[in-house]
């Protein structure tokens, strides 16, 4: 959860809620701003995570889908691992963007610690979306700056869902020379590719906004691939609407853009 800045729960919960859906919040850590602003305050609440998941069990508290984002710690990842993993044996969804970095390195705030964390919750996962670096640190495999090929971005993908996870979509991908978001949806066994034109800016926050449609339009019974599509093509016009914003650090406004959402 961010104080300043439009990333993380401030993007996701706006969104799913305007697509529909009740959405509840359980923060990893607080964050006073985005981390590209080079100095940030952080407050860890794996302490009150594991309070607050042993209360909703107590409760008998269900939902239909989780969606987890940033891990602080192995401990947390373990934490949140196992509730998903109990949650999925009764039915739910477990949607995991594995926020770690981005342009071949980490993130500020994050280390080899976050990747490993991340590994834990793939196991946990239905789907994960992460971009090319956060694949390639997932697998284990050298980020190539030139691209990949096709035939490399499935076997990364494959990597990907010997880890644990079901269905795979990765974003931000230099494929065969041209933008491209690569997937594979279990439910089809079938891969799928979809190019993109980039616009070149900066936003943190994208990936929340782009995992949060694909989401709240898979709820709906939409298809993966339609699902990205759709994502792909409402993020593109959110940031050529925001490009000329001067502090790109704090964001995409969304809750500006949310009449353009195409609902299912």
């Amino acid at each position: 959860m961010c104080g300043y800045g439009k990333v993380a729960a401030a993007v996701q919960m706006p969104i799913l809620s305007y697509m529909g859906h009740d959405v509840f919040n359980l923060p990893t850590m607080l964050v006073s701003n985005p981390f590209p602003y080079g100095k940030y305050a952080v407050l860890d609440s794996t302490d009150y995570i594991a309070d607050a998941l042993r209360t909703w069990d107590e409760l008998g508290f269900r939902f239909d889908a989780i969606t987890t984002g940033f891990m602080t710690s192995e401990r947390q990842a373990r934490l949140v691992s196992r509730y998903c993993r109990e949650q999925a044996a009764l039915g739910t969804k477990v949607f995991v963007d594995p926020v770690m970095g981005d342009y071949g390195r980490l993130y500020g705030g994050a280390n080899e610690e976050t990747v490993r964390s991340m590994r834990e919750m793939l196991g946990a996962s239905h789907l994960c979306f992460p971009n090319y670096t956060e694949a390639c640190l997932l697998a284990d495999v050298p980020y190539k700056e030139n691209g990949i090929t096709l035939a490399e971005a499935h076997t990364l993908i494959n990597k990907l869902r010997r880890l644990g996870a079901m269905s795979v979509v990765v974003t931000s991908c230099l494929i065969d020379g041209s933008n491209a978001v690569v997937g594979y949806n279990h439910f089809s066994a079938e891969y799928f590719l979809l190019p993109y034109q980039e616009i070149p800016v900066q936003f943190p926050g994208t990936g929340d906004i782009f995992s949060s449609i694909i989401i709240g339009r898979l709820q709906d019974g939409d298809s993966l691939s339609n699902a990205t599509r759709v994502a792909m093509d409402t993020l593109f016009q959110w940031i050529d609407v925001n490009k000329d914003n001067e502090d790109k650090n704090s964001g995409i406004p969304v809750e500006r853009h949310l009449s353009s959402l195409i609902v299912v």
